[in-house]
């Protein structure tokens, strides 16, 4: 009996790898490891709610060595969710959140955080009267601005999002 990774992939799984490592491109260059933005491209964008480790290095065709790291960095990262059945074996791994990207947003928070610590003690640092400190100073403050406006930016979000996938809405 062949294995998925032995038999030519049919339309939509071929879509799905097109998808996946175009996707996978941007996020590597947007600074995800390889491995970790190709699991997290496919887990996004194949159709199956859960996956085991055994069934996402089928669907991208690699070793299950090389999903191993990669699920525990996204684990890691708050991206993908492990789960685990009562008396199972296998962990299975899905997007993280219904609504995966306000919650890699939430994520921020925390380095919103840090940033404000930091170019703070710069704005202190740093002679405002010169370039160098007035750019340190606009970087707080548009950290500052965007921080704060990110809740608000958060709800449009959902309500956008509610009106685009709500049962009673029609795709376009």
């Amino acid at each position: 009996m062949p294995t998925p990774s032995d038999s030519a992939p049919g339309p939509q799984e071929t879509a799905v790898l097109r998808f996946v490592e175009r996707f996978a491109m941007i996020l590597t260059q947007s600074g995800l490891p390889r491995m970790p933005a190709r699991v997290f491209a496919y887990v996004l964008a194949d159709d199956a709610e859960r996956y085991t480790a055994g069934e996402l290095a089928a669907g991208l065709r690699v070793s299950p060595a090389a999903i191993s790291g990669a699920v525990r960095f996204l684990v890691q990262a708050g991206l993908l969710g492990k789960e685990r059945e009562p008396g199972a074996r296998a962990d299975h791994y899905r997007v993280y959140d219904d609504d995966v990207w306000s919650a890699i947003t939430k994520q921020q928070d925390p380095i919103f955080e840090r940033y404000d610590d930091v170019l703070s003690e710069g704005v202190e640092l740093l002679d405002q009267t010169r370039p160098g400190g007035r750019r340190v100073r606009e970087t707080l403050e548009f950290y500052r601005f965007m921080h704060a406006e990110m809740p608000m930016m958060m709800e449009r979000w959902r309500q956008h999002r509610d009106s685009l996938f709500s049962a009673d809405a029609t795709p376009d």
